[in-house]
């Protein structure tokens, strides 16, 4: 049996101790400045929340209250009387939010997965130009691309109709950057296995690629329905009946300083859905942010 010194044994558990105070006192100064950071993310949330129950003249007040003092239902009831008046079902808004939701969403991940498969895993010609393009292609906004795709949805007489928001937002290159940088960090032996056993390019894509991506498609969930969820249908739906949720409940909060109440009502509505999708999928969101853009 090997003895350890006296003298190497004290100077390994007097650095090991060291290095736990050291860890300690990391952990502790980490977690204060990522909970102050935490507190003041929070602040506008707690701020809404309680504003949607705030009479009209706690809502006035100034220097305005982070908590309510009178909690009412007032503004959700006035919400409701200004919903049955309207002479556009409010149901018939959802369900217009809905499709678009769901259609665009599915085609957000479906094309974007399938494009970005044989960009991560095969090497052809003009694959590297097409990978720097995509990147390249972030760089602009919604406020650059929306007169040309206006352009392309009018030369295909899609103009006024569901498709003029859900095509131009399957083809953005976000959701193909987050799935390419994704599939990058799947192994090679992977799919030379899955093809050893017989398997198509159709289910290596579909029973390998996609279960082992799972965290970056369902990130793209999240983004793709936060971005639907909230259009309004801008300069590309302008039939009454076929605008979304959003639009109809910004009409009534651009109605005047008289429905303050009823637009933070709108405002914590329009904020639960989508915070609730994210809570419940943070963790594969963190997990793909994390790997996203990391290069073998």
């Amino acid at each position: 049996m090997e003895v350890v010194p006296a003298a190497v044994k004290k100077a390994y558990l007097s650095r090991k101790f060291k290095r736990r105070n050291r860890s300690i006192l990391g952990d502790f100064t980490l977690t204060f400045f990522l909970g102050l950071f935490g507190l003041f993310s929070v602040w506008p949330l707690i701020f809404i929340i309680n504003n949607a129950f705030k009479p009209l003249n706690e809502i006035f007040i100034f220097p305005p209250k982070l908590f309510v003092q009178n909690p009412t239902l007032t503004n959700f009831q006035d919400l409701l009387i200004i919903i049955g008046n309207s002479w556009i079902p409010m149901s018939r808004y959802l369900f217009n939010t809905v499709f678009l939701t769901a259609v665009g969403t599915a085609g957000t991940v479906i094309i974007g997965s399938m494009a970005a498969f044989p960009l991560a895993k095969y090497v052809f010609p003009g694959s590297k130009t097409m990978s720097k393009l995509i990147v390249y292609s972030l760089m602009f906004n919604g406020t650059v691309t929306a007169l040309p795709n206006y352009v392309i949805m009018s030369k295909l007489h899609m103009i006024d109709s569901y498709w003029a928001v859900i095509l131009p937002s399957i083809g953005s290159t976000l959701g193909l950057f987050l799935m390419l940088n994704f599939m990058v960090q799947v192994p090679d032996a992977l799919i030379e296995a899955a093809k050893i056993d017989g398997a198509s390019e159709f289910t290596i894509f579909w029973r390998v690629m996609m279960p082992l991506s799972k965290a970056a498609w369902i990130t793209l969930i999240i983004l793709s329905f936060q971005n639907f969820w909230g259009t309004t249908g801008g300069g590309f739906i302008f039939s009454e009946k076929l605008k979304p949720i959003s639009y109809a409940l910004m009409q009534i909060v651009n109605a005047g300083v008289a429905r303050t109440g009823v637009a933070s009502a709108v405002t914590l509505i329009m904020l639960v859905v989508p915070v609730a999708v994210f809570i419940f999928s943070q963790s594969n969101v963190l997990q793909t942010m994390a790997t996203t853009g990391i290069k073998e």
